[in-house]
Parts: C-alpha cells; sequence; structure tokens
C-alpha cells in the first residue's frame, strides 16, 4: 500500500519503520510545516498529528476519498462530525484512543472487570495514567476509553481528573520522561486491592495497531473500531 503519515513527530517516525517492515510506502510525510500535498497519492492515510490539527487532516482525506486511521486525541468534540462526514462521503474511518493490540484487549479486559465488580460495592475504582513529559492532553485518550468502559457497565456516571465526587471515577495522570504510555485501574476495599495494568515498553506497538488497522480498512466503507479490526465481537 501508499500510505500517507500526517504527522510525522516520535509516532510518525515509528508507523514509517512499521509501515516498510510490513512492505508498504510512505508517500507522504506530512508535519506542521508542510504547506500543500496532495493526499489522493496515498491509498490509506494515518493521522497521529495533534489535536488542532487532527480534524482538517481527516476531513480532507474523507472529501477526497482516501480512508484514514487517526489516533491524534483531545479532538472528540468533533467526532460526531467526522462521523457524519464519513458517512455522508461513503469514506472509511478508523479512530482508536490507542491502536496498540495490548491496549484493545486490556479494553476488553476493563469492561468484563467492570461489570464482574459492579454488584460489590465495598470496592471503589480509580485509574492512574503516565506518559511522557510532551504528551498534550490529560488524561490520555486511552484512560479516558477506560473510564468509559467502567461506566458504561456500573453505577459510576462520570470520571473526574484528580479529585472526584460520587460516582466518579478519579484518575490521575503523570507526566515523566521517556515514559511511552502505562495505564492501570485499581478497585480498593478496606480489605484488598485488585489491579489490571498495560505497560508500554516502547512505542512499536502502537506503531503497528496503526499499521494493521489502515491494512484492515482499506476497501471497506463505514466508521469503524479496533474492536472490528481484532474481531472483538
Amino acid at each position: 500500500m501508499d500510505i500517507a503519515i500526517l504527522g510525522y513527530g516520535r509516532m510518525g517516525k515509528e508507523i514509517e519503520k512499521a509501515a516498510i517492515s510490513r512492505g508498504h510506502n510512505i508517500v507522504l510525510k506530512v508535519d506542521k510545516d508542510t504547506i500543500e500535498y496532495d493526499i489522493t497519492e496515498a491509498d490509506v492515510a494515518i493521522d497521529f498529528s495533534v489535536p488542532a490539527s487532527a480534524v482538517g487532516n481527516i476531513a480532507n482525506c474523507l472529501n477526497n476519498g482516501v480512508p484514514v486511521v487517526s489516533g491524534t486525541t483531545g479532538w472528540l468534540a468533533d467526532y460526531e462530525k467526522i462521523t457524519t462526514l464519513c458517512k455522508q462521503r461513503k469514506g472509511a474511518f478508523i479512530y482508536a484512543s490507542n491502536f496498540s493490540l495490548g491496549v484493545n484487549i486490556f479494553f476488553e479486559l476493563n469492561k468484563k472487570l467492570a461489570e464482574m465488580m459492579a454488584p460489590l460495592e465495598q470496592y471503589k475504582v480509580s485509574m492512574e495514567e503516565i506518559h511522557h513529559t510532551n504528551k498534550l492532553d490529560a488524561p490520555s485518550g486511552t484512560a479516558i476509553t477506560l473510564a468509559e468502559g467502567i461506566i458504561e457497565n456500573s453505577a459510576y456516571k462520570q470520571w473526574a481528573l484528580e479529585v472526584a465526587k460520587a460516582n466518579e471515577i478519579p484518575i490521575v495522570a503523570k507526566r515523566i520522561p521517556e515514559v511511552p504510555g502505562t495505564h492501570a485501574v485499581m478497585y480498593h476495599s478496606e480489605v484488598d486491592t485488585l489491579e489490571i495494568k498495560h505497560t508500554a515498553h516502547n512505542r512499536k506497538g502502537f506503531a503497528l495497531g496503526a499499521v494493521v488497522a489502515s491494512e484492515w480498512l482499506v476497501g471497506k466503507t463505514g466508521v469503524f473500531s479496533m474492536r472490528d479490526v481484532l474481531n472483538l465481537g
């Protein structure tokens, strides 16, 4: 495939390596200094830009008939607008807060655990996420996805950064140099703590997942998720 990378930072460079290792060509590398480019040169685009650029990048792809995979977080206030555009243009789009194959399995475990813990009122849930100091948003999109999975399967109504009220899930966000991403969900009671945790050792897993998703998306029409890519039901 001919792939366009929208956002050529550290993740963009990892995606380039992963794509080339799987036999693909990188035909466009778009960063903040790129003024003009023809997205139609690509069979598929992978967007790991910044929140201020993501909506424009994705819309440009959809308006030009190019399937697009986006892992940029922090722009989801416009998600419905983008999915509507995708349907109008009969395009193909996948957004994921995290493309790591392991993290997407973790999302499913988190939902199942929340369902199991919901009747046990003595347990209170909390979350922690740790990322590198260059990450712009807090909490991470992955943490928000985890919180939403708990909310869907429990009596919790909302999440809150650091300090939470009753029926809110507290999320602690830490920024430490050179940490690719760590997410933990804890259930505390007076007698014990139950914890599930995903620790990324590097960015290769995120990049591989994005490339796998782009391979899966080409030739399809619609709005999809990593659950579809991994056939998780």
